[in-house]
């Protein structure tokens, strides 16, 4: 089971004039990380878009796996392009780590842990 996630963000607009090439790399992209998925690079994926809320956060895609090999994810040169290319079409494209899953109850030890001490 994954014990882990990237979360993969995005804003809720795209660079003005480009709202055709964000969609086609939006595209890519679900066909990349399916693609990760049928390769086992990555256990499953969800993408989510959201309904308009004030914030700058416009929609996201938790790509799940074992830890390591979303590190090395990470650092692949084709998972790299895609980041590049999708931060140039659309605002605020971001990748963040996640703990899910056992990864989460290691994270909330390793917190108790923290706080053990420091009191």
């Amino acid at each position: 089971m994954a014990d882990y996630g990237l979360f993969i963000g995005w804003g809720q607009d795209s660079v003005r004039g480009r709202e055709a090439k964000s969609l086609e790399v939006f595209n890519e992209s679900i066909e990349y990380w399916g693609r990760l998925q049928q390769e086992g690079r990555i256990e499953s994926f969800e993408v989510a878009l959201l309904e308009p809320h004030g914030g700058d956060l416009g929609g996201f895609a938790l790509l799940r796996g074992e830890r390591d090999a979303l590190a090395a994810l990470r650092v692949d040169e084709e998972f790299e392009r895609m980041s590049t290319r999708a931060s140039l079409i659309v605002e605020g494209v971001g990748v963040v780590g996640a703990l899910i899953g056992d990864g989460l109850a290691r994270g909330i030890a390793t917190y108790q842990e923290a706080i053990g001490d420091l009191t």
